[in-house]
């Protein structure tokens, strides 16, 4: 395991500015990773008081990547940082990006709960798949969070394994509906919700990969996106040569 520290600089002021983004991005992450848990909750047991919530504080997400992202600009515009530092920076302002979409997949959800609500909603047993999905997708925007708060690039390449059963689970979801609305027309209509509910939480996943390579890249200082896990691994383990 590798982890790395903000910190050493002549500016007791700037180690605590850099702090400062990555608590507040780590803020986020935490009202993200809730509101992600909320949508699914809110679906899977059609509870719209819940999801009428999680709508409710997207706002919240959207003003969190606003003012991080400001602060980031303040701190490249005024410090100049180079080698890690900048590379901090990088990572922040593309993690927040990868957070802001979860927030919105999670918003999607949680309006497709509220919609089933007007209506019949299917028996509880064809939620049970989404559900261990779901709950696969949370861990692994939970794990990927931890990474970047330790600035752990072999526990971020764990996190990136996770997003393997995601698609997994995503594709026997979907064979499943395809089943279901084969056998009855009238099952159309709910297995597409859940269809696209699957799709935002695989979606999910993959911002959650996203967040994983941009720590692999703060620490190692390598670009690991469009490459495979072997690559990664060898990145990580140092087979491959790091920038300072």
């Amino acid at each position: 395991m590798e982890n790395k520290r903000i910190g050493g600089h002549y500016s007791h002021r700037y180690d605590s500015e850099l702090e400062e983004v990555v608590n507040r991005v780590l803020a986020m992450g935490g009202l993200v990773e809730a509101q992600l848990t909320n949508a699914l909750q809110a679906f899977i047991e059609g509870d719209t008081q819940v999801a009428q919530e999680v709508t409710e504080n997207d706002a919240r997400v959207n003003s969190f990547e606003v003012s991080i992202d400001e602060r980031c600009v303040e701190i490249l515009a005024r410090r100049q940082p180079a080698a890690m530092d900048l590379r901090l920076i990088v990572a922040v302002i593309k993690t927040i990006t990868d957070l802001e979409r979860i927030g919105d997949l999670a918003d999607a959800i949680a309006r497709m709960a509220i919609r089933q609500a007007d209506g019949d909603r299917p028996r509880k047993q064809l939620f049970r798949d989404i559900e261990t999905m779901g709950n696969r997708v949370i861990t692994m925007l939970h794990d990927a969070l931890d990474a970047f708060a330790r600035m752990d690039a072999a526990a971020a390449v764990n996190v990136v394994r996770q997003d393997f059963a995601i698609d997994s689970d995503h594709e026997a979801i979907l064979r499943q509906n395809v089943t279901f609305m084969m056998e009855d027309s009238r099952n159309i209509g709910r297995m597409l919700d859940i269809t696209y509910a699957a799709r935002a939480l695989e979606r999910a996943g993959d911002h959650a990969r996203n967040m994983c390579e941009y720590t692999i890249y703060l620490v190692k200082g390598r670009d690991v996106r469009h490459i495979d896990l072997k690559e990664m691994e060898a990145i990580v383990q140092g087979s491959a040569s790091e920038k300072k």
